[in-house]
């Protein structure tokens, strides 16, 4: 057993193959329902891959951004070398799946255009469960956005994985983290239109 938690792709591996079964099971329940099984797989996967992005948002700010400016500066590399990069390459991915899979079972349950437009298309107050869930689509949007396009542009400098000067690195982390503090700000709000909503509405 050991061995195998040692090793991470093997412990991912049979993970992966566990839920497999999981869901395997619950496509028996639902009695060869296409339909419902596609939502709920969609789901699953907007939720895996919200939780990696959350997860990994918490953990620049819970810890890293704070604890930075303490780390003594011969150990610094060490993050902005190896572990910021590759924490960054599953953030920035992550952020991408959860918003491709939010917009595809948005889509797949015909509520798309009602959320887009925070359920006004139906006339204000119609459809409340739209408007929260429509803002909760667009604060995710908002951060989905800040992550491509300015946190991982800014990161690339900062990191010097882009060639540039100590002015614009300096420049470039207090805009990356600028932004990723915005993400932070928007991320409850976000988390309690998504969590509270299928719940409330359904």
């Amino acid at each position: 057993m050991a061995g195998l938690l040692a090793n991470f792709r093997n412990t991912m591996i049979v993970s992966t193959l566990l839920a497999l079964v999981m869901i395997f099971g619950f496509f028996h329940q639902t009695h060869g329902d296409w339909h419902m099984f596609g939502e709920a797989v969609l789901r699953w996967g907007h939720v895996v891959a919200g939780i990696l992005w959350i997860g990994l948002l918490y953990y620049f700010n819970f810890v890293q951004i704070r604890v930075m400016p303490n780390v003594p500066a011969e150990l610094k590399p060490a993050v902005s070398k190896h572990i910021a990069p590759e924490a960054l390459f599953w953030f920035r991915w992550a952020a991408l799946v959860t918003w491709v899979l939010g917009v595809a079972l948005a889509i797949h349950r015909n509520y798309f255009l009602d959320a887009l437009t925070l359920g006004l298309k139906d006339g204000w107050g119609a459809a409340p469960g739209h408007t929260f869930i429509g803002v909760g689509m667009w604060l995710a949007t908002i951060m989905f956005i800040n992550v491509w396009g300015v946190i991982w542009p800014n990161q690339k400098i900062a990191l010097g994985i882009k060639e540039a000067d100590a002015d614009a690195k300096a420049k470039a982390a207090k805009t990356a983290m600028l932004f990723s503090r915005i993400n932070t700000l928007l991320s409850l709000p976000m988390l309690t239109a998504m969590a509270m909503n299928q719940t409330v509405f359904g």
